[in-house]
């Protein structure tokens, strides 16, 4: 089993920069895939952004691409999402979440077991 806790949110200006950490714990993170998913008010729950266990192979919704990057710590159980040239519309709450597999592609789906409790990103205009 794994917990996950993310920081980093809070509120920033449109064009502004932001980077999410969510910190791993209780197993062995190393063979976990992890994602990037983010909720708005109204809205449904998206994939935002996905790397697998080595951090060799990412993936990105088409809404984020070339402004947002994941990448992984392996020694620091730690995932990010560097996220530039925020908009409003990236306005969520931001979850982390963790599945036990060791594959070669970025896992871009909702099946994941473990969820951190998330973090408010805010984009004003």
């Amino acid at each position: 089993q794994v917990q996950l806790v993310e920081s980093g949110g809070g509120l920033v200006q449109a064009g502004g920069s932001l980077r999410l950490s969510c910190a791993a714990s209780g197993s062995i993170f190393s063979s976990y895939a992890m994602g990037w998913f983010r909720r708005a008010p109204g809205k449904e729950r998206e994939v935002v952004a996905a790397i697998n266990w080595s951090g060799g192979n990412s993936a990105y919704a088409d809404s984020v691409k070339g402004r947002f990057t994941i990448s992984r710590d392996n020694a620091k159980n730690t995932v990010y999402l560097q996220m530039n040239s925020l908009k409003p519309d990236d306005t969520a709450v931001y979850y982390c979440a963790a599945q036990l597999l060791r594959a070669p592609a970025a896992k871009m789906d909702f099946r994941y077991d473990y969820w951190g409790r998330g973090a408010q990103v805010t984009v004003s205009s």
